[in-house]
């Protein structure tokens, strides 16, 4: 049984609020895509496909495009149906029980720690599940004022990452039921809760953080470089011993 990939990056920048897209802000000498899919590549996935917006003029220009592992299709309007269609385009390689995993492109600090957690916690998962943490704040209720109404009880509460695992099959037919009734999934978990499934979570790094606003990237580079760091240190520790 083989594990796919899928990296929706069709965004172009609108609610980052840059005229270029998230996917290509430089972090760490690099445009932050090529962080998310080098780490994604160590993996050893049998292919990744990446959803790209059909107008972007900024892809096609990075040394990572042309890698042999990585496979390019154009997106949709929203997240969902860039996802729905890089499904469509694993139909006569993956089967039916095979792996796939969803990964946000603006995730760049993903682990390949993780990422085999994520794959010996569900392997033999009837559904599959997702990297997630619980919710470590406080969380308030507020009107539309902005006034506390209340404090919400988090201790059942987790937030949640990516990747996301799933069988193949169940997921391009819970995006297909989402989609054809109108709804609007913001991860591909919350698609296969609407049809009565039951994915699992596993606990992942708090640092598997998101690009959402300019001043994230300060922080995501200051994670990138500390964790290259661990990584040499392992590395060394693993030579002298």
């Amino acid at each position: 049984m083989k594990f796919w990939v899928v990296v929706p990056a069709a965004g172009i920048g609108r609610r980052f609020g840059t005229d270029l897209a998230k996917q290509y802000q430089v972090v760490a000498g690099q445009p932050l895509v090529c962080h998310t899919l080098s780490r994604l590549l160590t993996c050893k996935p049998a292919q990744i496909v990446v959803v790209v917006n059909p107008g972007d003029s900024c892809w096609k220009k990075l040394p990572v495009f042309f890698d042999p592992m990585i496979r390019t299709v154009p997106g949709g309007e929203t997240r969902a149906e860039s996802v729905q269609i890089g499904l469509q385009d694993l139909n006569k390689q993956a089967g039916r029980d095979d792996w796939v995993l969803i990964h946000d492109v603006a995730r760049p600090c993903i682990t390949r720690s993780d990422v085999d957690k994520l794959l010996s916690r569900f392997w033999d998962h009837p559904v599959g599940g997702i990297l997630a943490a619980p919710v470590a704040d406080t969380l308030k209720r507020v009107d539309d004022r902005q006034l506390i109404l209340g404090t919400e009880d988090r201790s059942h509460l987790w937030s949640a990452y990516t990747p996301q695992m799933f069988r193949y099959g169940l997921l391009v037919e819970a995006l297909e039921l989402a989609l054809a009734t109108g709804a609007a999934p913001t991860d591909e978990a919350g698609a296969l809760e609407r049809m009565g499934l039951v994915p699992g979570v596993v606990p992942g790094r708090r640092d598997n953080i998101k690009l959402t606003v300019p001043e994230d990237l300060h922080l995501i580079e200051a994670v990138l470089r500390q964790q290259d760091a661990e990584s040499k240190a392992r590395r060394r520790h693993s030579v002298q011993s």
